[in-house]
């Protein structure tokens, strides 16, 4: 205490008088310890590199430390530090080869220092910085050649640097994501001669409350090329990456909506709502579907009321055909609904058909519905599902109450190496039948005609039997029209068809007997007044569906319908590449005639006859240009004055 007084002290102390009271005081608390309170530093920044390119290190160990008790403190290095403020930058110190560390004498008079702060000890370390910010330069664009005004470039003299005006980029920082991290600062200092390049490292603190405190993956910060695969590597990035479901944006929005749904219904178990996972006895239902290179994918989960159709391919081999799971027709059928989540009952999958495919591709359906499992002979595996679709009921309650299979088993050659399956799981409500699309959306050649009847404000009721929709007259072997009466077929898009029968007239016949029950006869019972427009128009859609056209005459007398005419037109809808059929209108004529005269005792026979014929009314294909660009110039009102 004494020598860090000197010869001045406190007035009125035995050591001595004439020291100020105050600034001497000060210095001696900086040098002695507090009881108890650890030793802090403050480091000194890194090395500065100066204009010539030399580097000078910063004072040895420039650190304001304690000494112990009773032990005399050595001189200490003038060092100012200031607080870092959040946002702004700490610059290291900047020495040059004039300016040497001075000691400072104690209990010298003169303005007293501020106090150096107090740096509070972090618990986990700053992350180091990924690059090297005194190695980067952006604006290094030549090779092996000094860029104009680009002080960071390597290939730049202290002669070069003495030619520039400024620096082009006078900033370099890494990554600017961390909460600390360095930065290089370049600058030219125009008040020497001749000009020299300064450059000094700092500190940077990033004020944002996102900002980046541990790295713990490095490598997410920079740009990995993605491996391509080859013959070679096929193998280890399908083992690798075969089974990571790479989710699209869709897809997260689909699992954040099912997460929230859940964690609002966390306890409404009693029922399935639409997406949810459909729960199974050992798990939940599994539908393969494609994912990497369209490979299948066995871990696909089957959402409640969302219908799917699928195909991918499935690599095979000749040991495998006997062990991978989804072959078998055991992974489709042997797993047991729940009913609705966390049920204690059970749902078992109905098969419902199985169908065997040579592999000449001829199909036969099998009578029962007997578990078969694959059976490998040389290089030939029969009993492998090739398709494979659910057909699940539900009720208004969100309960399932069955699952029918349908399954495609064939015999396969292993030594292709590949299959493509294809997957299809279907909805619908219980005591439903599943309507049959005709095309999707357009007509296909063969499949027969939607109809129904249009129900004002509710759309359009459509009957659920396709040979009841829109149908038409049957010939027999027996040719007698008025036995005939109740056997239809029905209209198939694309054929133009005709049917008949023979009525024999005797002189008793009454034409108003005779006249509607042959009108029943060519048009049939419920015969339709709307029909579809595409073949999977929706019932609820009434401006998908095309009112029926009836073309009847008006006699004088009483006659008797002979010709029922339907006419179908058609067009070709949408590109050229890909056309979709799509009826236009549907026409009905009914040509009549007078009930001929019998005489008694005989009889006479006259043909009934039935029609349809499908027209193409498409518009022959022109190719499309834009419409040419139109400029539309606005001048000023006063353009053209004084000639206007």
């Amino acid at each position: 205490f004494s020598r860090c007084l000197g010869r001045g002290g406190l007035p009125g102390s035995p050591m001595g008088f004439g020291a100020p009271p105050l600034r001497p005081l000060a210095l001696c608390l900086l040098l002695l310890p507090l009881p108890g309170a650890p030793s802090t530093a403050v480091p000194t920044p890194s090395p500065s590199i100066l204009a010539d390119g030399a580097t000078t290190g910063p004072p040895a160990e420039g650190f304001l430390s304690s000494a112990p008790t009773g032990e005399v403190p050595s001189p200490t290095l003038e060092t100012s530090q200031s607080p870092t403020v959040p946002g702004e930058e700490t610059p290291a110190s900047e020495s040059s080869p004039s300016e040497t560390p001075r000691p400072s004498p104690t209990g010298t008079r003169g303005p007293s220092r501020p106090a150096a702060p107090t740096v509070t000890p972090r618990s986990e370390p700053w992350p180091q910085p990924v690059t090297d910010v005194a190695k980067l330069c952006v604006c290094d664009l030549l090779v092996d050649q000094c860029d104009i005004n680009c002080c960071c470039d390597p290939d730049c003299t202290a002669a070069d640097f003495s030619l520039f005006t400024t620096c082009s980029v006078p900033v370099v920082i890494g990554d600017r994501q961390l909460c600390r991290q360095q930065e290089a600062l370049y600058s030219i200092d125009t008040s020497v001669h001749p000009p020299k390049r300064t450059f000094q490292l700092a500190d940077k603190v990033n004020p944002s409350v996102f900002c980046i405190q541990t790295i713990n993956y490095k490598a997410a910060l920079s740009f990995q090329p993605p491996e391509i695969p080859t013959l070679e590597n096929f193998d280890q990035l399908l083992q690798d990456y075969g089974g990571i479901p790479f989710s699209t944006k869709t897809d997260l929005m689909t699992s954040v909506e099912s997460e929230t749904r859940s964690a609002a219904h966390a306890g409404d178990i009693s029922r399935y709502e639409y997406r949810d996972v459909i729960e199974t006895a050992d798990g939940f239902l599994r539908l393969p579907a494609p994912l990497f290179f369209s490979q299948c994918a066995d871990s696909n989960p089957a959402g409640f009321l969302m219908n799917q159709v699928v195909k991918c391919n499935r690599r095979i081999k000749a040991d495998e055909c006997t062990t991978i799971p989804a072959l078998s027709m055991e992974f489709y059928t042997g797993s047991s609904i729940l009913p609705v989540p966390k049920s204690s009952q059970r749902v078992n999958v109905t098969v419902q058909s199985i169908t065997v495919q040579t592999p000449q591709g001829l199909s036969t359906r099998l009578e029962s519905s007997l578990l078969l499992l694959p059976v490998l002979e040389g290089q030939a595996c029969s009993n492998v599902v090739l398709e494979a679709g659910y057909l699940i009921t539900f009720t208004e309650a969100g309960e399932i109450t069955g699952v029918a299979a349908s399954l495609v088993l064939a015999t396969i050659n292993t030594a292709d190496g590949f299959i493509q399956q294809s997957f299809e799981i279907r909805f619908i409500p219980e005591n439903t039948q599943p309507v049959v699309l005709s095309g999707n959306p357009g007509y296909v050649v063969g499949l027969p005609i939607k109809a129904g009847f249009r129900s004002p404000g509710s759309g359009v009721t459509q009957t659920m039997d396709e040979d009841g929709q829109f149908t038409m007259l049957k010939s027999t072997s027996a040719q007698d029209c008025l036995v005939a009466e109740g056997i239809r077929t029905p209209i198939l898009f694309g054929y133009n068809m005709m049917s008949g029968c023979q009525l024999r007239i005797t002189s008793d016949a009454n034409c108003l007997l005779l006249a509607p029950a042959l009108l029943n006869i060519l048009m049939g019972q419920n015969f339709p007044d709307c029909v579809a427009s595409f073949g999977n128009s929706e019932p609820q859609n009434g401006l998908d569906w095309v009112e029926i056209v009836y073309n009847v005459s008006q006699p004088s007398g009483c006659e008797i319908p002979v010709r029922f005419e339907i006419e179908v037109k058609w067009t070709k809808y949408g590109s050229l590449l890909n056309p979709q059929a799509k009826l236009t209108n549907v026409t009905a004529t009914i040509v009549t005639e007078a009930l001929p005269q019998v005489n008694p005792g005989s009889e006479r026979t006259i043909p009934i006859l039935s029609s349809v014929t499908f027209v193409d009314v498409s518009a022959p294909a022109e190719p499309g240009y834009k419409s040419r660009p139109t400029i539309e110039a606005k001048l000023p009102f006063d353009f053209f004055f004084p000639f206007v």
